[in-house]
């Protein structure tokens, strides 16, 4: 009896348990939950938000500035390692005079290609580049896209920026004219320029031919609209305005476009 008696003393109900539990005296001696901690919490998370904000706004402006210099540092390096060698060879370590060297042995190049025997020369051979049967065609693409930054401006060169309407009505395609053609009709000739639609970055695209009323000629240089292509519309500005058009000694302008 008494074991049973001690039994059930020392059995305490589970209810009676979990409210034991909460004794005064546990209370007393647990931290009490104040506003300064919430306070707290909020002002490390406003803290955290805008390191991290700073943080990226950091990132975006040092990435294309570490990307320039990067990309400039290399350049200088390879074109360097032209003359560097020879050089290196003749005792002379200083460093940037190969990538001088090489400047000038460009502008020489220049000069020389624009007098009348240089050209002849290249002429000779360009010749001999276009019979090699893979290398005549990268030739000739990089030949392409040379011309059309060339500040000669001959006839294999982009004329002007165009915006045509293109696939479909209230869509615009950028491109560049490359020509004008006469198309021969029974009842009057219509004036069709060639536009280059770049389809992939510079060097492949599409050709249409498009009336010459019907394209907008933007006020934007060659270099311009290139760098608008390689970007993706990157660098596309905001307001672009068409340029006047220039009337020809047989060709009247309307007198709405007058007034």
């Amino acid at each position: 009896m008494a074991m049973a008696a001690e039994k059930e003393s020392t059995s305490i109900p589970l209810s009676q348990a979990e409210s034991g539990s909460s004794d005064p005296e546990d209370l007393a001696k647990s931290p009490p939950s104040s506003p300064n901690s919430s306070t707290r919490k909020a002002c490390c998370f406003v803290l955290q938000s805008w390191f991290s904000k700073k943080f990226m706004t950091g990132c975006v402006v040092l990435f294309p500035v570490a990307v320039t210099f990067f990309i400039t540092w290399w350049f200088i390096q390879f074109v360097d390692g032209f003359f560097s060698p020879l050089y290196e060879r003749l005792g002379v370590d200083i460093f940037g005079l190969g990538f001088i060297t090489s400047l000038l042995f460009v502008f020489f190049v220049g000069v020389f290609v624009s007098s009348w025997m240089g050209a002849a020369v290249f002429s000779v051979g360009e010749w001999v580049i276009k019979q090699m049967p893979f290398v005549r065609h990268i030739y000739s693409a990089s030949k392409q896209i040379s011309a059309a930054i060339s500040p000669d401006q001959n006839t294999t060169a982009f004329k002007e920026v165009a915006i045509i309407r293109h696939p479909r009505v209230g869509e615009y395609a950028f491109g560049f004219i490359t020509s004008t053609v006469i198309l021969q009709r029974e009842n009057e000739d219509e004036e069709l320029c060639s536009v280059f639609v770049p389809t992939n970055h510079l060097y492949i695209g599409d050709i249409f031919l498009v009336n010459s009323k019907e394209i907008i000629r933007p006020n934007l240089s060659i270099r311009e609209g290139i760098e608008i292509i390689v970007s993706g519309g990157m660098t596309m500005p905001q307001v672009i305005s068409p340029q006047e058009r220039v009337a020809r000694p047989n060709e009247r302008i309307p007198m709405n476009r007058m007034v």
